[in-house]
């Protein structure tokens, strides 16, 4: 079973010539389903497909057109969508410390001779 993927080469561009030659090269591919310039400045190629040789297509680019580098090569799968938790009947925690101002704890002053022991003789 072969994985559907999305490659990105980058050629050098002379011209719409070139771009055009480059571009039916990349077509003409076994695998290839989609070609399509990408990059600011259109020198970069992006093709999807099932099963297509990366490595292979850059060769024959490089030999074809002139220089030719891969750039990313990656996997096009199915996007799974992430399951959210239900929000109804299930508590909601909010943090202690939302940002504002923090509760203080008042102590209660008491007189000195409250902490003392009578039994202790240092105080």
């Amino acid at each position: 079973m072969t994985m559907k993927q999305k490659i990105v080469i980058k050629v050098t561009v002379n011209g719409p010539k070139s771009r055009s030659k480059a571009l039916q090269i990349a077509v003409g591919f076994s695998g290839v389903e989609s070609a399509g310039l990408g990059g600011q400045d259109k020198s970069q190629i992006e093709v999807g497909g099932d099963g297509v040789d990366a490595v292979e297509l850059t060769n024959c680019l490089r030999k074809k057109v002139g220089y030719a580098e891969i750039v990313s090569v990656a996997a096009v799968g199915e996007k799974k969508e992430e399951k959210k938790p239900e929000a109804a009947g299930q508590p909601v925690l909010w943090s202690m410390y939302g940002g504002g101002v923090p509760q203080t704890y008042i102590h209660p002053i008491h007189p000195p001779n409250y902490y003392q022991d009578p039994s202790c003789s240092i105080m």
